[in-house]
């Protein structure tokens, strides 16, 4: 645990602008994390562990600015079901909602975070099967922003289901795909898309639930898309990730099964990506190459950033 600091000139050279690094130590090896976006819990950030056993753990660390220190919180570490597959905390920076954390494995669970940072209880254990006890694990999910009451659910059992977390009950349950949903990621209030085994991206509309739209499918067929991540900025534009394949691949909705770009810029599998939040045309990617890329990517046939 610690701090590591360089002064970076501007141009200018009439200010001077500080980068630092902050590291945290977790006492297992980390899969899933998520930062807070409460404007009152600034530099908050949940972790998961990876254990190959039942109980694994969720820890919610807080950077101190008066020390420089990211540290835990005994009451904010919990005993969790499994490896989650994903951990997001509640879109709502104007804290208008109770202080949630959303974590998928067997089941998605909501987690209530106590107001005065004593505890972490257990709000909801949501299971998308009424015919069982027990239901397909979840492979991911996604908290609509523009609707924060809504989660979409990615599933092995081919389906995705779009939950109401104020009525704790199923909106919405597609079979989505003709094998395992990997991942699912909203592009608006009504409208999410997904990556499944059976190597395709497919857009859905809740307001035609019977109808879905097929934008992009694999070179090679039955090659499994793995990861979806939409443009939050500019919804035209999604990006998804090929199973064992170095390429991140740029979609434009409009224009269906052709991609916009394929990034190649790792030398191995690429395993996560993530569009920044505070621009339409910068995503990030992360490969099994020990390398992570900020990329800019072709807009109408300029370079963009």
């Amino acid at each position: 645990m610690g701090k590591s600091s360089d002064p970076i000139q501007d141009g200018s050279d009439e200010q001077q602008k500080r980068s630092e690094i902050y590291t945290y130590e977790a006492p297992w090896h980390i899969y899933a994390m998520n930062w807070s976006v409460r404007r009152d819990k600034k530099y908050r950030l949940a972790i998961t562990s990876l254990l190959e056993q039942y109980p694994n753990r969720v820890e919610i660390v807080q950077l101190d600015e008066s020390n420089g220190e990211i540290r835990s919180d005994l009451n904010l570490s919990f005993e969790h079901p499994y490896p989650p597959t994903k951990t997001i905390f509640i879109p709502d920076k104007e804290c208008q909602r109770p202080d949630l954390l959303a974590t998928s494995s067997d089941f998605l669970r909501l987690w209530r975070i106590a107001d005065d940072h004593s505890r972490v209880e257990l709000k909801s254990c949501l299971n998308s099967n009424k015919n069982s006890e027990f239901c397909g694990p979840l492979t991911s999910f996604d908290w609509n922003e523009a609707e924060p009451r809504r989660i979409g659910t990615s599933s092995t059992d081919t389906t995705c289901t779009i939950w109401d977390i104020e009525r704790e009950a199923v909106d919405t349950q597609l079979i989505a795909h003709d094998k395992e949903v990997f991942d699912i990621a909203w592009g608006g209030v009504g409208v999410f898309a997904s990556v499944s085994a059976d190597g395709s991206v497919r857009v859905f509309d809740l307001r035609d639930k019977e109808h879905s739209t097929i934008i992009y499918e694999s070179s090679e067929p039955d090659t499994p898309l793995v990861r979806l991540g939409w443009n939050k900025q500019d919804p035209r534009y999604m990006a998804t990730i090929i199973m064992d394949s170095a390429k991140v691949v740029v979609l434009d909705i409009r224009f269906p099964a052709l991609p916009v770009v394929e990034l190649q810029r790792h030398q191995s599998s690429v395993n996560a990506i993530a569009w920044t939040p505070h621009s339409s045309c910068h995503i990030c990617t992360a490969g099994d190459d020990f390398s992570s890329f900020d990329l800019g990517y072709f807009i109408h046939g300029t370079a963009c950033c």
